[in-house]
C-alpha cells in the first residue's frame, strides 16, 4: 500500500512538471500564475506612494499652466500672446500624458482612488 501511495505521488509530480514545463497550455497557467503574484507584490506602499507622487506632480504641472493660460489669453500683445498659448499647449500634453499614465496604473488602487487624484484631466482648454 505504500509504495502504490508512492508510486502516485511521483507521477503525479513528473506530469505535472511534464505539463507546467514542456507543454504550451502548462506555459500559459504558470505564467497567469505568476503575473498575478507579481501584480500583488507591486501593489505594494512603496509603488502606490510612487504613483500618487507622480499623478500630484502632473496635476500641479497641469493647474499651473491653465493659470497662466487663462491670465494671459487675453492680452493684445503678441508675445504675452504667444506666451498664453505656449502654457495652453504644455497644458494639454501634461493632460494626455497623465491620463495615459492613470490608466497604465488605476490597479494600484483598486478602486479606492485618493481624492486629489483624478482620473482624467481636460484636454480641450479654453
Amino acid at each position: 500500500m505504500k509504495n502504490v501511495v508512492i508510486t502516485i505521488l511521483v507521477t503525479i509530480l513528473v506530469l505535472g512538471i511534464i505539463f507546467f514545463g514542456f507543454t504550451s497550455t502548462g506555459r500559459q497557467v504558470w505564467n497567469r500564475y505568476m503575473y498575478g503574484l507579481e501584480k500583488a507584490d507591486e501593489v505594494s506602499y512603496e509603488s502606490r506612494k510612487a504613483v500618487e507622487d507622480t499623478a500630484r506632480a502632473y496635476i500641479a504641472s497641469y493647474n499651473a499652466d491653465v493659470e497662466i493660460y487663462h491670465a494671459y489669453k487675453g492680452s493684445t500683445e503678441t508675445k504675452i500672446a504667444d506666451y498664453a498659448e505656449a502654457a495652453r499647449m504644455r497644458a494639454i500634453r501634461t493632460a494626455t500624458t497623465y491620463n495615459e499614465y492613470i490608466l497604465k496604473n488605476t490597479f494600484v488602487w483598486k478602486g479606492n482612488v485618493p481624492s486629489d487624484i483624478y482620473m482624467n484631466l481636460e484636454t480641450n482648454i479654453q
